[in-house]
């Protein structure tokens, strides 16, 4: 039986934080993600494979098993929302916030208030639970500079520390959800490769009491 591991990670600050709890569970990368231009990295294990991609498409490298497990931001899994991953851990690493945030004090408009972001799904969904009908408009980046132009009333987004806001004349408003980062497992891998993916979960969770 295949008894191989592949790990989707994305570059950047998740990656680093993850790094000590690779380490405690053994596994530390032969190449250097911001150095190497390989996607698919080499460990100390010989039959433990990291594959760097974008932190959206954690996700669905693990759902459709080119990935048996992955570390993904929170709010990049409220966005996916499928029923076929476990997440049997919070790494409770990369902290943020996912808020509501926009001018000081908001202009009243005559349209249905507009609200910039891509996390469309979770905004839906907020607005939905309170009975507000917004228009949502989806961007992928530079998300502060939509109020500042007229494109949209409000942004969603996520804030770390709120520097960003601050520069471009934004507050945050609302808090939609405490976002940090979860380790999720293929479900079929979580059968078919149950021991080996439980030691490492367990060695993990050790790493976490310890820190």
């Amino acid at each position: 039986m295949n008894n191989r591991l592949t790990i989707a990670l994305s570059k950047g600050r998740i990656f680093k934080e993850t790094l000590p709890l690779l380490a405690a569970a053994g596994i530390t990368p032969v190449d250097d993600p911001e150095t190497s231009r390989k996607l698919i990295l080499d460990t100390n294990v010989d039959d433990v494979k990291l594959v760097i991609i974008r932190a959206s498409d954690v996700p669905t490298y693990v759902a459709y098993g080119a990935a048996d497990l992955g570390v993904a931001g929170k709010d990049v899994l409220l966005e996916y929302n499928s029923d076929s991953l476990y997440e049997p851990l919070d790494l409770k690493i990369a902290r943020c916030r996912l808020m509501v945030a926009g001018p000081k004090e908001p202009k009243t408009t005559p349209h249905r208030l507009r609200v910039a972001t891509k996390y469309v799904q979770s905004t839906r969904r907020y607005y939905a639970d309170r009975r507000e009908q917004v228009e949502i408009i989806k961007l992928y980046g530079s998300m502060e500079l939509a109020p500042l132009v007229g494109l949209a009333d409000l942004i969603v987004d996520v804030v770390d520390t709120g520097n960003t806001l601050k520069a471009n004349g934004l507050v945050p408003l609302e808090h939609i959800a405490d976002i940090s980062s979860r380790l999720v497992v293929n479900k079929a891998a979580m059968k078919m490769k149950h021991a080996r993916i439980t030691e490492f979960i367990a060695r993990v969770k050790a790493a976490m009491a310890d820190a």
